[in-house]
This record gives C-alpha cells, structure tokens and sequence, in this order.
C-alpha cells in the first residue's frame, strides 16, 4: 500500500492508499454519535487544537484521530479508520485517565505502531499491551501503568479499554469492520464498502438511517420491526444510544 501525507498536516494523518483510510464516510457530528463522544471532543482529537493564555505561550496540539480535506459542499471528513481510531480514543478515555495523559499513551504507541495508524492495526492487539507496560515501568509511569493488567503471566490491556478492542475485526493488518461502541450491546456494525458505511443492525441488517428516518417520521416501530427482521428492542436502544435527545423529548 502506498502511503502520502496530505498538505498541512500533522505527520498523524500518514493516509494509506485503501479506501478505509481515503474514503470520507462521516461528519464529525455523526462519528461522534457512532462512538458516544461530543462533536466538540471528537473535533479536538480530530483536528488539534491551540490553548491561549494570557502570560505564556499559547499550547497546540495535533490530531490524533484520522480526518481529511473536505470538498465543496460536503462536510464529511472522517474515514472507516478515523472511527476505528475514535472508538480506541473513546476506550482510553472511559478509564478515567487525564486527556495529556492520553495522548502520552496514543504517542507511545503510535512510535511503536505500523505507520502512523496504530490505533486501527492489528498490532494494536498483538504488541499494544506489552508497548505501554514496558513504557511506564521503564519511566515509573503510574498513569499509563494502570492502563495494562498482568493476567497468567501476560500483560494485557485494562478491562475497560478490552471491552472496546473486542469491537473491531481484522481481515488483514487494518480494521475492516466496527461493532459500534455507543451501545452496550453489540448491535450495530459497520463494514465500509457496504452501504457506504452505514450503521448496519447486527440482527436483521437494518440501515441505521433508513430505521430512524422512518422511526422519526411517525412510523411504528413494530412495522420497522417487522419489515427488516430487526428485534423492537435492538431498534430502541440503538435510537435512544444515537440519538439521546430524541428519546427524551
């Protein structure tokens, strides 16, 4: 696979020519929706950003989640793997750890990753663990220390982050499908060349957008139900989990 850097940008963003790494799939809005994270933090790990103050120099820093250039009149700017990317960044954060903190971890893995994409590789899973262990004891690292267990004599990543690697699936050396994380069950799924990377329901096949546009529209759920094979409460929890606001009005 041949690798360019787009104009610009940070040395994180190292596109691979594959459509997982080149294709805009979603807004940051709806990636944000996707992996239970705010539009304005995904934004942040997404693009950088710059810190004023007012009697030291102000502090910036880069993306660490893959997005790309826009085109006229689309907003899209994230790929299948900046979702992948984002779920990763997502798990880190549910461990409670500070948002420095994370990006030390993010770092030290990425110098040790396949190019600048660790976050969605293979080897994530396989040298991960082992990468941020021997990182924090070599520094006396506490923090990162307490992102690693050790379990019958290996070092594994913390229960919390686990959880969320189970989500994605390989079919080579990148992601190649997603399992939602915005839902505690695993319900939805995306694979990005089908259905131009739709949310996908794992029990029916259901088109995420086509569900909520009908569900949004009046339509009983029972007949969505009914039409594609989708169990109610699969349908239910994953509009409540997208679309929170909705739910509640």
């Amino acid at each position: 696979m041949a690798v360019t850097q787009e104009p610009g940008h940070s040395p994180w963003r190292d596109v691979i020519e594959d459509e997982r790494f080149t294709r805009r799939l979603y807004t940051v809005s709806r990636a944000a929706r996707l992996v239970g994270m705010s539009p304005s933090t995904l934004r942040m790990w997404s693009h950088g950003y710059t810190k004023t103050f007012k009697h030291r120099p102000a502090v910036t820093q880069g993306p660490v989640i893959t997005s790309l250039n826009g085109a006229p009149h689309d907003s899209r700017s994230i790929p299948f793997v900046g979702l992948v990317e984002a779920t990763v960044v997502q798990a880190f954060r549910n461990t409670g750890l500070p948002m420095q903190r994370i990006r030390k971890a993010l770092e030290v893995l990425a110098s040790k990753g396949e190019l600048q994409h660790a976050l969605a590789s293979r080897q994530l899973y396989s040298d991960g663990a082992n990468v941020l262990y021997d990182y924090a004891q070599k520094h006396h690292d506490k923090q990162l220390r307490l992102l690693t267990v050790v379990q019958t004599g290996q070092r594994v990543f913390h229960e919390v982050i686990d959880e969320y690697l189970k989500r994605i699936h390989f079919g080579d050396d990148w992601a190649t499908e997603l399992i939602l994380p915005v839902t505690k069950r695993h319900l939805l799924r995306v694979v990005p060349d089908i259905a131009g990377g739709d949310a996908l329901f794992v029990d029916g096949g259901a088109p995420l957008s086509a569900v909520q546009s009908r569900a949004y529209s009046g339509e009983p759920i029972e007949s969505i139900s009914a039409d594609y094979g989708t169990p109610i409460e699969d349908i239910r929890e994953a509009l409540c989990a997208v679309w929170p606001e909705k739910a509640a009005a």
